[in-house]
C-alpha cells in the first residue's frame, strides 16, 4: 500500500459546522503536514480550498500552521475555526459559501480532461459541476493507486 493517500472526503461534505469542503480541507492539509498527501494534490490549492478559507474569514497560513503544529482531529479543527476572531459562521455566510461550492463549474478544458482521464464520454451524461468532477477524479486516482 502507498505511503501517500488520496483525500477521499468529497468536496460536498460538511461537518457539524455545516461548511461544505471544510472536512476535505482539513484532511488534505493534515496529510500534507505529515508528508502523506498523494502527488498531484495540493494541501491548500486555489479552488475550493481558497473559497472555503476566504468565506470563513481565515488565512491559508493560519490554517496550515494550526494543522501542522497541533495535528488536530476534525472536531479540534472545527473548534479552532469557531474560536478565530472574525470568523464568518453565521447562517447567511455558510449558505452563501455552500451555494458557491455547489454551483462552481470547472472550465471546459479541465472538465474535458477529467472526463477523459476517468473514462466518461463527453456527451452530457456527467453534469460537470466541480464537486462531481473532483469526486470522479479522486475515485479514478484511488482505483489506479490502490485497487488496480
Amino acid at each position: 500500500m502507498s505511503s501517500t493517500f488520496i483525500p477521499m472526503i468529497p468536496c460536498n461534505v460538511a461537518g457539524p459546522l455545516g461548511v461544505l469542503h471544510l472536512p476535505r480541507l482539513w484532511l488534505k492539509v493534515s496529510l500534507e503536514a505529515r508528508g502523506k498527501l498523494a502527488p498531484g494534490y495540493p494541501g491548500i490549492g486555489g479552488g475550493f480550498d481558497q473559497m472555503t478559507i476566504g468565506a470563513l474569514g481565515l488565512t491559508a497560513d493560519a490554517v496550515r500552521k494550526f494543522i501542522a503544529d497541533k495535528k488536530p482531529t476534525y472536531a479540534e479543527f472545527e473548534g479552532w475555526v469557531k474560536a478565530q476572531p472574525g470568523v464568518k459562521l453565521d447562517r447567511a455566510s455558510v449558505y452563501k459559501h455552500n451555494a458557491s461550492v455547489l454551483g462552481y463549474h470547472h472550465d471546459d478544458e479541465t472538465r474535458q480532461g477529467i472526463l477523459k482521464a476517468t473514462g466518461y464520454a463527453d456527451n452530457g451524461s456527467v453534469l460537470g459541476a466541480a464537486v462531481e468532477l473532483n469526486a470522479l477524479d479522486d475515485w479514478s486516482a484511488f482505483h489506479h493507486e490502490v485497487l488496480k
